[in-house]
């Protein structure tokens, strides 16, 4: 297979994805234990809108954006062993992350953050980072798993994995809920989800949920939680809304329960209040995607039940500020992908 020596690529000075810069780079030939990947599909999260506007962490500056991608190996190092060149693949969000807890080595190989991403048509990465894309899966499909699947895949499958019976609530319809409802069901729990949208809700719904609240039209829907639960409250949740939605989450979580804590679109500065987690025993729990390992088990499960992903968008690589766009407004149930071959 032909391989160019010059790729196109995007770039983020951190100054907004209005100003994303698509240009031709040069490509080197891939180190003895990497591969070149054909990227086909990119998918977006809403850590790429905060690289974007510079305001991510510790992020590299003049960086390639982008964590999730999805390609076929066209090139292999000279020491690699067991994979072959036309493998579908998916690079780990942070590459060195094999198995075990995160490190702050293994943080800085975050891509499109600390290290530059996969918004191009090739890239090299350490041969250890690989995961095989299910065979049931496309391109589009596989590359919305490296970050939104595996951070849902570890929230419900960590320390104290949720099992068959369990109450799981889940805030919002985004990429990390979606496929937190879709593990959880598949687990075999009882699924409430959030949302601001009876027309996600019905998706939602059509995918198995089986309890649906609008949060716009049931201020208190943390006391319908508990309704629900018969008052007991939820075993585990999935806590992307951050601090203005934390203290409902308290309340509706069961005593001894676990509130994996992943994202803060709906923004706020309140911490947790420690009196009431030490009243109700609460497990919190930060969650930083996850390891190559955990992404292997994850696919076995995808496969075992067939799982498709949600895809609410494809857009071409030159739209790419057109999907960052669409991100941003918060219409899409799911994922939204940039297609690149």
């Amino acid at each position: 297979m032909s391989v160019p020596n010059v790729v196109r690529e995007y770039r983020t000075q951190g100054d907004g994805y209005q100003n994303l810069k698509l240009q031709s780079a040069a490509l080197s030939k891939p180190r003895a234990t990497e591969v070149t990947i054909k990227i086909h599909a990119v998918s977006l999260q809403f850590r790429d809108l905060m690289v974007s506007k510079g305001i991510y962490p510790q992020q590299k500056s003049d960086i390639v954006p982008c964590s999730d991608g999805a390609g076929e190996i066209v090139a292999l190092g000279q020491e690699v062993k067991g994979w072959k060149v036309g493998d579908r693949v998916c690079p780990n969000f942070a590459l060195d992350h094999i198995h075990g807890d995160v490190t702050k080595e293994i943080l800085s190989t975050g891509l499109g953050g600390h290290t530059d991403g996969v918004l191009r048509e090739y890239v090299n990465v350490p041969v250890h980072s690989l995961v095989r894309i299910p065979e049931h899966l496309s391109y589009e499909e596989g590359s919305t798993l490296p970050c939104a699947a595996l951070t849902a895949y570890n929230a419900c499958h960590g320390p104290v994995p949720l099992k068959a019976g369990d109450y799981v609530l889940i805030l919002g319809t985004g990429g990390v809920s979606i496929f937190g409802a879709q593990i959880a069901l598949a687990s075999g729990a009882t699924v409430i989800i959030t949302s601001s949208s009876d027309e996600k809700l019905q998706v939602a719904k059509n995918l198995g949920v089986q309890h649906i609240i609008n949060y716009k039209k049931n201020v208190k829907w943390d006391e319908e939680v508990l309704n629900i639960t018969g008052g007991r409250g939820v075993d585990h949740i999935i806590e992307v809304g951050g601090p203005n939605t934390m203290l409902k989450c308290i309340n509706a979580v069961r005593y001894a329960g676990w509130i994996h804590v992943i994202g803060f679109v709906s923004g706020g500065d309140n911490g947790i209040p420690v009196a009431l987690a030490i009243l109700k025993a609460i497990t919190f729990r930060g969650i930083l995607i996850g390891s190559v390992k955990q992404f292997e088990d994850m696919n076995r499960l995808l496969t075992a039940h067939k799982i498709r992903p949600v895809v609410d968008k494809v857009f071409s690589f030159e739209e790419a500020t057109e999907a960052y766009a669409y991100l941003e407004s918060q219409k899409h149930i799911g994922k939204v992908v940039i297609k690149l071959a």
